[in-house]
């Protein structure tokens, strides 16, 4: 697992060129490690060579790998869309959520996740894309979102998320990475707690950092080739 350990030290150093030809601080930017079907080895490996976040996007499989993994100080993101059958798991085992985009989702999220846990951290997606296909609220949506998040006592409102459509320049990747910046910023002063801009991915790295992302989310590039998906709902 050597490897791993080799990919996470090349995808850190990416992150801080990037950062510093932006004229970022790299400490500010968080990698979040995308596990989703890698075997526990080598989440184990990434711990070792000091990956403390990773990330899930199938409910039953983050939740084994939770239990499998509890000796280890980890914190664990769910970062697929989230499914109403989904969310008492998804409470009762993640520590944050990257993919909120309804009121109902908030509610039931909150309700289960118990008052022996932390509040689950919270990031609200947003559709800076247009797409149908795609996941989260559109821009005029946020704000109510946000203040419903911020009400509600069992949750914690981190920030913004998206997942833009792919795009072939890099002043193109960047545009999508802008509207959600330029919603953080604008919300900012009335939801003191927004700290997280979850966006970018091995693809839009530079993109993603460059318009201000405090979180991305790499997985191939640390753990190798995705395995197959253990298929729908999980």
């Amino acid at each position: 697992m050597n490897a791993i350990a080799d990919n996470l030290q090349q995808v850190r150093a990416r992150i801080a060129e990037y950062a510093l030809r932006h004229g970022r601080d790299p400490a500010g930017i968080e990698l979040l490690a995308v596990s989703k079907t890698k075997p526990l080895e080598a989440i184990r490996a990434a711990w070792e060579a000091g990956q403390r976040a990773f990330g899930e996007n199938y409910v039953q499989e983050g939740v084994e790998k939770a239990r499998a993994l509890s000796d280890l100080p980890v914190a664990w993101h769910f970062i697929g869309r989230i499914q109403g059958n989904k969310t008492q798991a998804i409470a009762a085992h993640f520590d944050w959520v990257h993919a909120l985009a309804s009121e109902k989702h908030a509610r039931r999220l909150d309700r289960q996740r118990g008052d022996r846990l932390a509040p689950l951290n919270v990031c609200i997606q947003v559709n800076t894309s247009g797409e149908a296909s795609k996941g989260g609220v559109e821009p005029k949506a946020v704000a109510p979102l946000l203040s419903l998040v911020e009400a509600l006592p069992r949750l914690r409102l981190r920030g913004l998320m998206t997942i833009p459509a792919p795009a072939g320049d890099f002043a193109a990747q960047r545009q999508p990475f802008h509207l959600l910046r330029e919603l953080f910023e604008a919300h900012r002063a009335s939801h003191p707690s927004l700290d997280t801009l979850s966006m970018g991915m091995s693809g839009d790295l530079e993109a993603a950092i460059a318009e201000g992302a405090t979180l991305v989310r790499i997985g191939t590039a640390i753990f190798g080739p995705r395995d197959p998906s253990p298929g729908p709902g999980q």
